[in-house]
């Protein structure tokens, strides 16, 4: 396989270190890049957007939106520098790019303990944020107009303004491969994303666990399904509430969600059949409950030993996600056990069932990081959890790098990637006939509705 050579870019852009890179951009190219403020983050944080070319046709790209996947903000950097130098992309298009430098600059911050390296599993968990399902400002589980957080009401103001052809979502899978989301077909997309996986060594993930119900329009490439009336279960791990992917199709808006893997699992693109589905189904499902009754154990017995501050409360808050989360999932990966949703799995393959057991790793890897961190941040481990907690930790990283032969990739590949695959959506969105840009999917007025609370 031919893996093509690239400037280095040794590691992931703090939220400094992007503002920084921004102005500097900005004030090396006056007439064509202007960077402004568009909003402010709960902790006071600028929320900054590059804005690249006087084009009428607007692209926007949103990086950072959730807190630990910072490839984004590398990508954006190297997005910004491939414009600037190639005028077909701005005059030649008609195009404006606008890159939001990161959209949870705050949760940015709070994994800035690993962002430098080493770049090991171990160092990434024990350092690992990412807030509570209902402080990730890409989710509108309540609806646009009520939406809650200052950096969502940001970018929906921010889509309004614009009423971009594109968006883009730059995401980034910790262990697994890369794939795209869309709302609207791009015809070549799968194409174009395979040439710049084999290029770049990048596995395509060809049974993503996050679209693992959702309509296949391609190798790698999924197409989001509308929001739907929902239990907070199946919003946290479905996606299946309302979003600002989904929300701007009234400006007829392609939004491509761009997913780069941190550390790479070949088998995700394994496509055959599996020699045994419901075995590895329920080693699966085994193992998630076993590992989420083990967690849950000892949160209870950590919980009257921590301080009330605010810092475990937002430590915790995502725990509880994660163990709310765990046993359903694993009822739905049961081949045995009929979890009450009324759907069955899909047709899986082995690339499927690969997904699936680096979802549940993650889940049980996640949520010990963060009780890892509220034991060593209260500075005390009055009920002795600290060591079990680092026998975990040490014993699910190695289940990831030996078991599931986990690489890493390094951060000028990651970034390249999903460069190549944003590059390749603004072209075959381009194309589009004028005709298909009146907000199709016609979903209806009652689709994006509010999520039930549990």
């Amino acid at each position: 396989m031919e893996v093509c050579a690239l400037p280095p870019l040794p590691r992931y852009p703090t939220v400094d270190a992007l503002r920084a890179a921004a102005t500097a951009l900005a004030a090396r190219h006056p007439r064509r890049a202007r960077l402004r403020r568009v909003g402010t983050s709960r902790a006071g944080e600028p929320l900054l957007l590059l804005t690249l070319g006087h084009g009428s046709r607007q692209v926007l790209v949103v990086a950072g939106p959730h807190a630990n996947e910072p490839v984004g903000g590398a990508t954006v950097l190297r997005l910004a520098e491939r414009v600037l130098a190639d005028a077909r992309l701005t005059e030649g298009a008609d195009a404006t790019w606008n890159l939001l430098l990161c959209l949870d600059p705050d949760g940015l911050r709070r994994n800035e303990g690993w962002l430098s390296g080493p770049y090991t599993i171990g160092h990434y968990v024990r350092h690992f944020f990412r807030p509570c399902f209902l402080e990730q400002p890409e989710w509108l589980p309540d609806g646009a107009d009520r939406a809650a957080l200052p950096e969502t009401r940001a970018l929906l103001a921010l889509q309004d303004e614009l009423r971009p052809f594109l968006q883009c979502s730059l995401h980034g899978a910790d262990v697994g491969g890369g794939f795209a989301e869309l709302t609207h077909d791009l015809p070549g997309l799968a194409r174009r994303l395979a040439h710049a996986s084999v290029r770049l060594g990048i596995p395509r993930e060809l049974g993503s666990y996050d679209a693992l119900y959702w309509p296949v329009l391609g190798p790698a490439v999924y197409r989001i399904p509308p929001p739907r009336r929902s239990t907070l279960t199946a919003a946290i791990t479905e996606a299946a509430v309302d979003s600002t992917w989904t929300r701007p199709r009234h400006h007829g808006t392609v939004t491509a969600v761009v997913e780069a893997p941190m550390w790479a699992v070949d088998a995700v693109a394994d496509g055959s059949p599996p020699a045994d589905r419901d075995a590895a189904l329920r080693a699966v499902s085994s193992a998630l409950r076993r590992d989420s009754r083990l967690l849950t154990r000892l949160a209870v017995r950590l919980r009257p030993h921590l301080p009330g501050t605010e810092e475990t409360t937002r430590l915790l808050a995502p725990v509880d996600d994660y163990l709310l989360v765990c046993p359903r999932l694993a009822d739905a990966w049961d081949p045995g056990t009929d979890d009450g949703s009324g759907r069955g799995l899909p047709p899986l393959t082995t690339a499927h069932l690969v997904a699936l057991r680096i979802a549940g790793r993650r889940l049980a890897l996640r949520t010990a990081g963060l009780l890892h961190q509220a034991v060593t941040a209260s500075g005390r481990d009055p009920a002795g959890a600290l060591p079990e907690l680092e026998r975990l930790l040490d014993q699910w990283c190695a289940d990831y790098r030996d078991g599931c032969a986990a690489r890493w990739i390094p951060v000028a590949r990651q970034a390249e990637y999903q460069c190549r695959v944003v590059l390749a959506a603004f072209e075959l969105a381009g194309r589009r006939p004028a005709a298909s840009r009146s907000g199709e999917p016609d979903w209806g007025p009652g689709a994006a509705v509010p999520m039930h609370r549990e």
